[in-house]
């Protein structure tokens, strides 16, 4: 059962695990264990689709593992596990938790394979990696994170809007290969061109990354645009 545990639910156990645990350093250690666990799984588990389930006739594809995504999913392992190295010293449970937390839907939505389940992940980066701005405690960080979350929900709102339309033109949620050929396909690129920083969609980026915490920007910068 483990080989197919969606990797994004052991870092969210992982963030439970640190709401509860005494002492910064055993949540600091819970931290870094997390990412290894995750990295062991991805190096072992097999290509294929995991953890379906069926909604309102849709068949969400919690996991799907190709080369490309067991790539970037390695590869955020080891950020998430440099990151916590970095912030070992921190005390604050809110950044420990909602770096675990951020490092998991980041993950989630690389192996997602429909356009709902991504949506949801999308949306979980959004709101865990608000609170790394927040962490900072000034007002200036507060109306920034706001900023912040403003631009990273409106850019996973067009994402299902763009699912939506594109549901309705082909029938299908799967999130495959697409081509600019429909108002669907294009809101969804300008869904990831928010995420990502394109020209003239980027302002967010630099208003909010040295607004967190120093700890809090590293780990931003590792996940968001990526």
């Amino acid at each position: 059962m483990f080989d197919i545990f969606p990797t994004a639910f052991i870092f969210f156990a992982g963030a439970l695990l640190v709401a509860i645990a005494p002492g910064h350093r055993l949540r600091s250690a819970i931290a870094l264990l997390i990412p290894v666990i995750a990295a062991w799984q991805m190096y072992h588990i097999p290509e294929g689709v995991f953890a379906r389930a069926e909604i309102f006739g849709q068949t969400l594809e919690m996991m799907r593992v190709d080369k490309l995504s067991r790539v970037f999913a390695l590869i955020f392992c080891i950020a998430a596990f440099l990151g916590n190295l970095y912030a070992w010293h921190v005390r604050d449970r809110v950044q420990q938790l909602a770096a675990l937390f951020y490092s998991g839907s980041a993950l989630g939505a690389v192996f997602a394979g429909d356009l709902i389940t991504l949506f949801f992940y999308w949306e979980g980066t959004a709101i865990a990696s608000v609170f790394l701005i927040w962490a900072r405690g000034t007002i200036g960080a507060y109306n920034t994170g706001l900023r912040y979350l403003i631009i990273q929900i409106m850019s996973g709102v067009i994402l299902l809007s763009g699912a939506a339309l594109l549901w309705r033109e082909t029938g299908s949620i799967a999130f495959d290969k697409m081509t600019l050929g429909s108002l669907g396909t294009w809101l969804i690129f300008i869904s990831f061109g928010m995420k990502c920083a394109f020209p003239l969609m980027h302002n967010w980026l630099q208003d909010s990354y040295p607004a967190a915490t120093v700890t809090g920007t590293v780990i931003l910068s590792a996940f968001t645009t990526k």
